[in-house]
């Protein structure tokens, strides 16, 4: 079968067991604060595991893209080295929600193991005789016994001595440090030989690491929760979630050794070997290694910028960043590929996976450009790491490890390049520096991103409708639960309402504040935001009665200001299709009550004419008043109506749908708006910019701000007219200022340089030669830094073996200039650079830079000035 079969198979068996099929969520995490990325097929359905809303359905089934790089899953450095890890991968999976009222009813271990047998053995035909199963032994510390259940309904598919006991690592799975987790039955297979079967059975090699011998199926039974001390409780209602790795999947059922020899993986090593010149071996050498590692790497980085999230210096943007630049090096150091390669390979992976994730497709060139110019970027990174190195080799001296640090953490060398370098020179690397200096990053890093969260403490029942802020900006409520969090020496409490008006951040509209009312105590709530659909008020401390009843209220005023710039940004993403074309898409946006800033894909600057062309549209629709109208309905039959859906974002079967103008403007959008267009004003764009590869940036301002702006312009026009004794044309008595600024300033120029020109020979006729060099240092009169450099360069006209030395104080401000020739150079075995560095800057409180022969200096003490010549000076 081929892959995409593998994939169908599962999907039409769950479906033939009345699961859902559900698309896969994006790869990029939003409104979880403990993810960067779907790490698991379980993360869409964490809200469901913990109980803060129903499942939708009892039964459930998908193909989930995950990537797992950073924190507890973290498979970066097995990428590639081994047959089986991977960064970006599909996990298969079928789920029961115990809490789901629907029919058909919840299943939990029986049928959770009758499904997985039938599959593999029924559907798959995977002989029964390559199959063992693990099941919980228990953990006498944590009172919890051996799974007995699960060992009971494995005897009914599966001989006993096929059956092995797993320990809490191995078969306890856990979401994180604390929350929904339980047991697991693991399913594994051995794809070893015949022979090889012979001489050691397979059930003594499990979770051993043998590359043979693997995990293909994780079975999970959903019945504690862990509690912040480490305790465990029972959950209300139990469920089932279960993962197999589809590439694992694919590599059994197409009978490869490797992930990486399936149709999966096959035809984008071709591509690489096309690009390369170089020929795939299937070994473990540094060369069939990178062809692994950047055929896995590629769908790593594409397939999450296809969903949102563009590489940067940040968060989930840095991990994308560092994922592409380990392609980079690997292709960059082993196949000698010193031109961007990973862009050239979007193509086949989106038409590859167009018909299970199509939105790879439906931007690939928008993808393969931001691939492009990552590449580039740091190919050029690297170059300037190379000729650092070459500098340090010159030297002949070992490489510390606070250098091979440097090396790694500014030009992107990961140690095994810098050694490799230093090896082919005969030097060694102080790998164990380096190691010190890496852990003292990442305690840097964990430090800095450490947040400590209590266990929830509940106080009401759950009576109320949630959130209501489309209609009320204020409501009587009741507090359902809080916790109290700590972050960078920060204390705040989030608290959960059962009736709430305050809109919670999401979709780049920004989270309500206001106020919540508690009899005569008002408590303010400084944000709002999301968390597993659970709505956070952020406060910063707690009522004295906890289980009163509150009055909810928002700020009206802010809330209305967002809510127009929330509306003027669907008028300018449609404005902006019809003037550049339909392949602009919002790549993200921030809403508040201030402005608002949208990233959209275009791949050039917006000249005036298509800014104002954006602007005239946008106001002709604000002027005619248009009923902004809102609906919810099936997402499919939202799509069918045109509406826009946003590329990275999780939506559900219903959807809100906003409309301006259903032949202009229909978008899926859970953020606030007006009521109708004119409610705008008027929009502006007030700036427009790039901010990445096939990316720009618009700022804009509607409503009061956009009146702010025009004021604020007006006034600076009034009061730039006054200053020109109010001319009837403006512009014309600018540029007549202008030009008069011009002659004056040659004028100037002209009157200095004959200064300058008359200063030059008093300075030489102070010339001395000592020891074979002329020698010229000397405190001199001049108005600017610019001068001072200018009189440096007519000094040294016509010298040779020199070292000129100019000081001047400029309004009470030391500034130096050095000048030497390459003769004194290499005669001296130094240059004006290090000269500034050693001999000026300590001297004057500053510093400076420049040329091996011309360097400047400024400083804070004009009165080292006369030392600062003396010490120059005892060079010679």
């Amino acid at each position: 079968m081929s892959s995409g079969e593998i994939r169908q198979h599962f999907l039409d068996f769950f479906k033939s067991k009345e699961h859902q099929i559900v698309a896969s969520a994006p790869i990029v995490i939003k409104n979880d604060p403990t993810l960067l990325f779907t790490n698991a097929g379980m993360n869409q359905f964490k809200e469901y595991f913990l109980g803060n809303s129903p499942a939708p359905y009892s039964r459930v089934a998908d193909t989930q893209k995950c990537l797992r790089v950073s924190g507890k899953h973290n498979d970066l450095e097995e990428v590639g080295v081994d047959t089986y890890h991977h960064t970006m991968f599909e996990m298969l999976g079928n789920w029961s929600f115990g809490n789901a009222t629907k029919e058909p009813p919840p299943y939990f271990k029986e049928k959770a193991i009758d499904f997985a047998w039938e599959l593999l053995t029924g559907v798959y035909k995977i002989p029964e005789a390559d199959l063992y199963v693990s099941v919980f032994e228990g953990d006498e510390k944590e009172g919890l016994p051996r799974d007995e259940e699960s060992l009971n309904f494995w005897k009914k598919n599966i001989d006993e001595d096929r059956i092995i006991f797993g320990n809490k690592k191995d078969n306890f799975w856990e979401m994180g440090d604390t929350g929904p987790c339980g047991p697991s039955t693991e399913i594994h297979v051995d794809c070893r030989s015949a022979e090889e079967k012979k001489l050691i059975a397979g059930k003594d090699l499990i979770n051993k690491d043998n590359p043979q011998v693997i995990e293909i199926w994780n079975i999970v039974f959903i019945q504690y929760n862990r509690k912040k001390d480490g305790s465990l409780e029972l959950l209300p209602a139990k469920h089932v979630d279960t993962g197999m790795g589809f590439e694992r999947l694919v590599r059994v059922l197409q009978n490869k050794k490797s992930n990486y020899d399936t149709d999966i993986f096959s035809g984008t090593i071709e591509a690489i070997e096309k690009i390369s010149g170089k020929k795939y071996d299937y070994s473990d050498s540094k060369e069939a290694i990178s062809f692994r590692v950047i055929a896995d790497h590629i769908r790593a980085i594409a397939f999450p910028i296809a969903d949102g999230q563009l590489p940067s210096n940040i968060g989930a943007g840095y991990v994308i960043r560092r994922i592409l630049r380990r392609a980079v090096r690997y292709y960059f150091s082993y196949l000698d590929v010193r031109e961007p390669l990973l862009f050239k390979l979007v193509p086949l992976i989106a038409e590859q996976f167009k018909n299970v994730f199509p939105n790879l497709n439906e931007q690939k060139d928008f993808v393969a450009k931001v691939i492009h110019e990552e590449e580039n970027s740091f190919l050029r990174t690297l170059d300037a790491g190379l000729k650092r190195l070459e500098l340090l080799l010159q030297e002949e001296k070992n490489i510390d490890g606070k250098t091979a640090f440097e090396l790694y953490d500014t030009y992107g060398f990961p140690i095994d390049l810098t050694r490799l370098i230093a090896a082919e020179n005969n030097l060694a690397v102080d790998e164990t520096g380096f190691e010190k200096e890496m852990q003292q990053q990442k305690n840097r890093s964990r430090a800095a991103s450490v947040v400590d969260t209590e266990d929830w403490i509940a106080v009401n029942k759950n009576e109320g409708d949630g959130f209501v802020g489309y209609e009320k900006f204020e409501t009587q409520s009741k507090i359902l639960k809080y916790r109290k969090i700590k972050s960078k020496g920060k204390e705040v409490y989030q608290i959960v309402l059962d009736t709430t008006p305050f809109y919670a951040e999401s979709g780049g509209q920004v989270g309500d504040t206001g106020q919540l009312i508690f009899d005569q105590e008002s408590i303010p709530v400084i944000n709002t935001k999301k968390e597993n659909e659970l709505i956070l008020h952020f406060t910063e401390k707690l009522p004295r009665d906890i289980s009163s009843g509150v009055v909810a209220k928002i700020d009206v005023e802010k809330r209305n200001k967002t809510a127009v710039h929330h509306s003027a940004t669907h008028l300018m993403h449609a404005a902006l299709r019809k003037v550049l074309g339909t392949h602009v898409q919002q790549k993200g946006s921030l809403v508040n009550e201030d402005y608002l800033r949208f990233d959209f894909s275009h791949f050039s600057k917006m000249t005036n004419e298509e800014i104002e062309k954006v602007e005239s549209i946008v106001n002709k629709k604000i002027r005619k008043s248009i009923p902004v109208v809102i609906q919810q309905m099936p997402k499919e039959e939202a799509l069918k109506t045109g509406a826009m859906a946003l590329f990275g974002e999780k939506y559900g079967d219903l959807v809100r749908v906003v409309m301006m103008d259903p032949n202009f403007s229909i978008e899926l959008c859970g953020g606030t708006h007006v009521g109708n267009t004119g409610e705008l004003g008027y929009f502006k764009i007030i700036n427009e910019t790039a901010v990445g590869a096939g990316l720009r940036r618009i700022e804009a301002v509607s409503g009061k701000a956009a009146e702010d702006v025009i004021n604020k312009e007006l006034n600076e026009l009034k009061s730039l007219k006054e200053q020109l004794k109010n001319p009837k044309d403006t512009i014309a008595a600018l540029e007549n200022l202008l030009t008069e600024r011009e002659g004056l300033k040659k004028q100037v120029d002209q009157m200095e340089l004959q200064i300058l020109e008359t200063v030059n020979k008093q300075i030489k006729a102070n010339s001395v030669l000592i020891n074979g060099v002329h020698f010229i240092g000397q405190v001199v009169l001049v108005s600017n830094a610019a001068a001072l450099k200018k009189l440096a360069s007519l000094v040294k006209e016509n010298q040779e073996n020199y070292l000129i030395l100019l000081c001047a104080d400029i309004e009470g401000k030391p500034n130096v200039v050095i000048a030497v020739d390459e003769k004194f150079i290499s005669l001296k075995n130094t240059d004006a650079v290090k000269i500034i560095k050693e001999k000026v800057a300590p001297l004057i409180k500053g510093g400076g830079g420049g040329q091996k022969t011309m360097a400047t200096a400024g400083g804070q003490d004009a009165s080292g000035l006369e030392a600062v010549i003396q010490n120059v000076k005892s060079l010679l």
